[in-house]
């Protein structure tokens, strides 16, 4: 078993946490190609984005109590490998319906890793060094959303929409012989009780009724919901509405995570000596300032690639500073239930997203309009969460 301050064992937690990102995005190049090969509609082809938030967002909630009560390990082995075989039956989908219901039980087996991944560094890191853990994690991570698109465009290109989810299962059972042999039980507070119905709702009660909980939760819901309005609607304004090649917008996408990067940098940096309100007031304002920034644009008739572009890469450095102090302030104050409070962040966090990203696809009106003013929305959303409530608590 790996030591926790061990360079491999970090590797394996951003792993873990990365399966969101690289189950989202590494096949958005081939959106389009699947809206024509099963001849579906746009917001057909984009609700395999919101059921996968959608049973990410319930399955959390499972996941966070049943890690509380036998362990993290044998919980995200279980997960982890329910994912990779959901991902082989992504590939095999022969119409549109098969693939929403397979991404749906993809997404059951994926919230295991961010779920578990940030409860293990709850439990190695305590509060007071979480937030600056899961900040190096994140620009770790962010290769994930910066290389996936890059290379599904690629898979994409030379292979076709399903080599991305025969790299997916791939990925997830390498992954659980490295937990398996590698990665040690972290849960040294075992609650027998954790699964009674009973003790869950009043775990969950408790968490929803804690004023503090719920500001971090719903400033880092906000500036997620404006990063997957974009996951959800980017593919289709590059490639059919500004004509770049799946390849191309890869790498435009990478483009705008390398300020995701630069965010988390930041916070990895600067989070301890700040502290963690500070920084949250820095980034919830620089998240609306570069929303309203994007949507402006837009609104103003300009339609280029670097009128998109560029403003996002100011929105991602928001996101960047703001997730994972977010999460660490969220989380912190919970050790004896980190698992239900890690869960119930995710599940407002990813529900939050899945109705915005699926608003997106609905209103989709050939341009980037819709996507930009969801952008610019859920930038306010988070300032005006750190204004009214975040604030007070810090105060």
């Amino acid at each position: 078993m790996l030591r926790t301050n061990s360079f491999l064992f970090t590797v394996i937690l951003t792993a873990l946490v990365a399966f969101g990102p690289l189950s989202t995005d590494m096949y958005l190049p081939s959106l389009p190609a699947m809206k024509a090969e099963f001849g579906a509609s746009v917001s057909d082809v984009q609700l395999t984005l919101s059921i996968f938030l959608a049973g990410f967002a319930v399955s959390q909630l499972l996941y966070g109590p049943l890690s509380d009560r036998f362990g993290r390990r044998p919980i995200l082995i279980f997960g982890i490998f329910a994912y990779g075989i959901a991902s082989v039956a992504c590939f095999l989908a022969t119409s549109i319906e098969m693939l929403i219901v397979a991404r749906f039980f993809q997404a059951f087996g994926a919230c295991s890793g961010p779920v578990l991944g940030r409860a293990i560094v709850r439990d190695v890191f305590g509060q007071d060094r979480a937030a600056q853990v899961l900040a190096y994690m994140g620009s770790a991570m962010a290769l994930a959303p910066a290389v996936a698109p890059l290379a599904g465009g690629y898979l994409q290109v030379w292979f076709g929409w399903q080599a991305s989810f025969v790299f997916l299962a791939g990925f997830a059972f390498l992954l659980v012989l490295l937990v398996f042999f590698l990665i040690r039980e972290t849960n040294e507070h075992k609650n027998p009780e954790a699964l009674k119905p009973a003790r869950m709702l009043g775990n969950y009660l408790t968490l929803l009724s804690h004023s503090g909980f719920m500001g971090y939760v719903l400033l880092n819901s906000f500036v997620f919901s404006g990063l997957f309005a974009f996951i959800s609607g980017s593919s289709f304004v590059f490639i059919d509405v500004f004509g770049l090649a799946p390849n191309l917008y890869g790498i435009c996408f990478g483009i705008v995570v390398c300020g995701y990067i630069t965010g988390t940098l930041i916070a990895g940096r600067f989070s301890r000596k700040l502290g963690g309100a500070r920084m949250l007031r820095y980034g919830s304002f620089l998240s609306v300032c570069a929303g309203l920034l994007l949507f402006g644009v837009a609104y103003s008739g300009a339609s280029s690639v670097g009128s998109v572009v560029a403003p996002m890469v100011l929105y991602m450095i928001s996101v960047g500073i703001v997730m994972p102090n977010s999460m660490a302030g969220a989380i912190g104050p919970f050790a004896k239930m980190a698992g239900a409070a890690s869960a119930l962040m995710g599940f407002i966090q990813m529900a939050i997203a899945a109705v915005v990203g699926g608003t997106v696809g609905v209103i989709h009106d050939g341009t980037q309009l819709p996507m930009t003013g969801a952008i610019a929305l859920m930038g306010a959303g988070a300032f005006l969460t750190y204004v009214f409530i975040v604030r007070r608590q810090a105060e």
